[in-house]
């Protein structure tokens, strides 16, 4: 079966500093056991907005097949490549608070449509990291180019999944 999909661009789905995953204070992500991606640190200060909350947007084109206040993963139209965002780590502790549901489970959506409200700050002060990892689900860990690094706003590219 021939590739037609061509490369994927996944984007910011948050404004921050964009490091390696190997920055990401879990193992789950630092050690890429669920796929290559980037860490987006969010910045203090950077977020605006009412208490300091934020959206989190779609990196990519397709559906949103899960959806928790913490996570999302969109699916991407060829439906073999899934991009995961991750809120914060340990996030899911927090039982949705401090999260507001922006989208549904199973919307199509475009890349930039927001999905979560959030407060990195309210993460932080809760005790937990406010880094967002992005992931390229069950990606080999060469399937990704032109990996971004440095500061990053919203819609600007992470990287390219081939």
């Amino acid at each position: 079966m021939s590739d037609m999909t061509g490369a994927l661009r996944v984007l910011s789905p948050v404004p921050g500093t964009a490091l390696s995953l190997e920055t990401v204070p879990d193992p789950v992500f630092s050690q890429s056991m669920v796929g290559p991606g980037v860490a987006v640190h969010p910045e203090p200060g950077q977020e605006g907005g009412q208490e300091g909350s934020q959206e989190a947007v779609s990196p990519i084109g397709g559906t949103l097949v899960k959806l928790h206040p913490h996570a999302f993963v969109v699916m991407a139209p060829d439906h073999r490549r899934g991009v995961l965002v991750h809120l914060g780590i340990d996030t899911v502790q927090l039982a949705g608070e401090g999260f507001t549901l922006l989208a549904a489970e199973g919307d199509d959506v475009e890349a930039g449509t927001p999905v979560v409200r959030w407060s990195p700050g309210m993460v932080a002060a809760q005790g937990r990291p406010s880094v967002v990892p992005v992931v390229a689900l069950d990606a080999s860990p060469d399937a990704l180019g032109d990996v971004a690094g440095g500061a990053v706003q919203h819609g600007d590219p992470l990287f390219t999944w081939d």
